[in-house]
């Protein structure tokens, strides 16, 4: 009975307490005004800040800046400049320009030869060697249309003879591709000779 007699009496004297600080911080001149805050401005209103010079810089709404090929840039502050390596440890990239103090890659020349994996079989190494013409980057297979030195035995003797009376002549079907060989040995049919 008697501990909470006392503990209802603290909580009303901290009650107290508390609501005579809070009237102190109240000024005599009445409850201060709200604040009124600007409208906050769009993205498409804001202008570009450009960290390096400190200051917004043009404007960067719709409309405003007319693009001409003697005026396009980039943003600011999109490009950076190139890290000076060397220049003192201010800089932050000093003396050994982030490549560490020892190994074989704070080195100078070349560390490892082009292709090199530490050790472990290299690419190059891996893949099997492909027989016959190279093929991939760089290479090309030359596609072309292919008529038998037989269909040119169809023909009369000494007569000059190209894809088109081929055709007529029903030797041959049309031509998948522009370059056409011919093909066959002399042995599979009899040339005229000269």
């Amino acid at each position: 009975g008697d501990c909470s007699a006392r503990y209802s009496k603290m909580a009303r004297l901290a009650l107290l307490a508390t609501a005579g600080l809070a009237t102190a911080f109240v000024s005599k001149s009445g409850p201060a005004p709200a604040v009124v805050r600007a409208p906050a401005q769009t993205a498409m209103q804001m202008k570009l800040y450009d960290w390096k010079r400190r200051e917004a810089a043009e404007d960067a709404s719709v409309g405003a800046t007319e693009f001409r090929v003697d005026n396009i840039k980039p943003a600011p502050g999109a490009t950076k400049r190139k890290m000076r390596k060397g220049r003192g440890i201010s800089a932050g990239q000093g003396a050994t320009c982030g490549f560490g103090m020892r190994g074989q890659k704070s080195r100078s020349g070349r560390p490892m030869r082009a292709g090199f994996e530490g050790g472990q079989t290299p690419l190059y190494r891996r893949l099997p060697k492909l027989v016959g013409r190279p093929t991939g980057p760089g290479h090309q297979n030359e596609v072309f249309s292919l008529i038998k030195l037989e269909q040119l035995a169809g023909s009369s003797p000494n007569s000059e003879v190209d894809f088109a009376s081929l055709l007529e002549a029903g030797q041959v079907t049309k031509k998948k591709y522009d370059v056409v060989k011919v093909v066959g040995s002399a042995g599979d049919v009899s040339v005229p000779a000269g």
